[in-house]
């Protein structure tokens, strides 16, 4: 009879992963959709995808981090720790607010987030990066898991390798859910894309119509000269007068250009005037399109009308149930796969829900009708609020 080894490792694998990577294994997979595209037209140039971005971003990164030393109710807050210091101050440049903004903001518009951990090997780390997410290439393994992570800076590669059995590098990748690919995650910036083109090009086509004096579009009727001329254009004429319109007088950049006018062409209004056309509730419907993308009320991003809260503090509320505790749930579990085991087995990250202003009212609401139930022992109320019990709290 053999008896296994107790020290050698167990290796296990996923049956589906090999089908994974059909081909192409151990090669850098490029990202399915242009990361400029999504930054350039989705946030340097959209107003509202800019405000939803920066709005989850910048409230998730201002919730601070806390580190634990156990588990349940046995856990116990550490004030000083390693981990914490780290969390707080992860390199010399940014500050902890600051990494954790760009990597939410990275996560929103690529729909890939990743951090790099740096300090000696087989030790904790000591400072933590925020990688662009463009620059990162997925290697993907034999077993469907990331053989290595490749960072591509003007033909430059850094390699970080990743554990065979596990997956785990020195580059933690956090990615949104993506349907149809099984290595990078889909950005928000995809599924609005066409609303951002029709926010975008709205917004370019409202600018040159009124830099032309608002002139709306017509048609052109032909009326030749004399009695006896033939009262249709030539194909030449036809082609070179539709050559000449598109040309000079089409798209937003051309928008209430004047017509010059020859040869018996006349011109005559057919199109509704801009505000029949009523570009703004059209660019309305666009903005909040764009915003429940992001799970961002309209009312937080300045649409007219949108009265579906009854208040702003409705609203606020939402936004962090949709958005932000969402995202920082995301992240909380993948730093406690990922840096927290490196500080010891024991330790735990976890995000301070009680320092979230925007969800005052409710924990006021949970506090009164915990601390009025006179049928709860203190530490059953403190247990129903994750405090951990005190002597003497066992009896009404």
């Amino acid at each position: 009879m053999k008896l296994k080894n107790p020290f050698r490792r167990e290796k296990k694998a996923s049956r589906t992963g090999p089908l994974l990577v059909t081909f192409g294994a151990h090669e850098a997979k490029f990202t399915p959709r242009q990361y400029d595209q999504l930054a350039d037209e989705g946030f340097r140039k959209n107003v509202i995808a800019y405000r939803c971005i920066r709005l989850v971003a910048q409230n998730a990164a201002a919730v601070p981090w806390m580190v634990f030393r156990g588990e349940g109710l046995s856990r116990h807050r550490l004030e000083d720790h390693a981990l914490l210091s780290l969390l707080h101050r992860p390199n010399p440049l940014t500050g902890g607010a600051e990494l954790f903004e760009a990597m939410y903001g990275f996560y929103l518009i690529a729909g890939n987030s990743y951090l790099e951990a740096v300090g000696p090997k087989n030790t904790a780390p000591r400072e933590l990066w925020a990688l662009r997410p463009d620059r990162m290439r997925v290697v993907p393994g034999a077993n469907g898991i990331p053989e290595a992570y490749r960072y591509i800076v003007n033909g430059r590669t850094a390699e970080f390798r990743a554990d065979p059995l596990n997956g785990q590098a020195d580059v933690l990748h956090v990615k949104a859910f993506h349907p149809l690919d099984d290595w990078y995650g889909m950005s928000p910036l995809e599924a609005a894309a066409f609303s951002i083109d029709q926010h975008n090009d709205a917004a370019r086509w409202n600018a040159a119509l009124l830099q032309q004096s608002g002139r709306p579009s017509g048609a052109l009727v032909y009326r030749p000269a004399h009695p006896e001329a033939s009262d249709t254009l030539t194909d030449v004429q036809r082609a070179q007068l539709k050559e000449e319109v598109e040309k000079y007088f089409s798209g937003p950049g051309n928008a209430g250009r004047p017509l010059v006018l020859e040869g018996g062409l006349d011109w005559r209004d057919m199109a509704l005037s801009p505000k029949d056309m009523d570009w703004l509730a059209g660019k309305d419907v666009s903005a909040r399109d764009i915003a429940q993308a992001f799970h961002v009320p309209p009312q937080l991003i300045g649409v007219e009308g949108s009265l579906t809260f009854a208040n702003f503090e409705q609203a606020r509320l939402a936004l962090f149930d949709d958005a932000v505790l969402p995202l920082l749930d995301r992240v909380k579990d993948a730093l406690n796969n990922w840096l927290a085991p490196r500080f010891g087995a024991d330790i735990h990250i976890d995000y301070d829900i009680d320092g979230i202003e925007a969800l005052s009212p409710r924990r006021e609401k949970t506090w009164a009708r915990i601390s009025g139930a006179s049928f709860m022992t203190p530490n059953e109320k403190r247990r129903a609020l994750g405090l951990p019990p005190v002597a003497g709290g066992d009896s009404l």
